[in-house]
């Protein structure tokens, strides 16, 4: 009887868990640290280089470059990366660090990305603008 019971229990946590998920559909940015100095905003075409921390909404890490101390560069707006990030990284200065809630369908979709991200899962990312290329040019 206590089995039956832990297993539903259980089970009624894990549906909790995917309404959860299911819930966010949009695109979320939070600002965590705003820059002292903002003298130019991220926009389409800049090479971004990031630092970033990735986990699921239970908290699971499933990346970062602050690990391995290394930055992450990429160009922003060219399909790079996952949707969410060329939409929640524009506008960004320098400094600035946020807090990007991404939805299945700006993240890895239905697919996921194996074995550490489920299929449909919910991202949130930790991320902090750290220097802009514009045209060659460091900003």
């Amino acid at each position: 009887m206590k089995t039956a019971v832990i297993v539903g229990l259980l089970c009624l946590m894990a549906l909790a868990y995917a309404a959860d998920e299911q819930k966010i559909d949009k695109l979320q940015i939070g600002v965590k640290k705003r820059a002292e100095n903002c003298v130019q905003k991220s926009r389409k075409g800049d090479q971004l280089h990031m630092h970033y921390t990735g986990t699921l909404l239970d908290g699971t890490e499933f990346d970062s470059s602050r690990t391995r101390n290394e930055e992450f560069t990429f160009t922003l707006g060219q399909g790079m990366v996952i949707k969410g990030w060329d939409q929640g990284l524009l506008n960004m200065c320098v400094g600035e660090r946020r807090i990007l809630t991404i939805p299945p369908h700006l993240g890895y979709g239905e697919r996921g990305a194996p074995p550490k991200i489920p299929a449909n899962a919910v991202l949130k990312f930790d991320v902090e603008l750290m220097k802009i290329d514009r045209d060659g040019e460091e900003l």
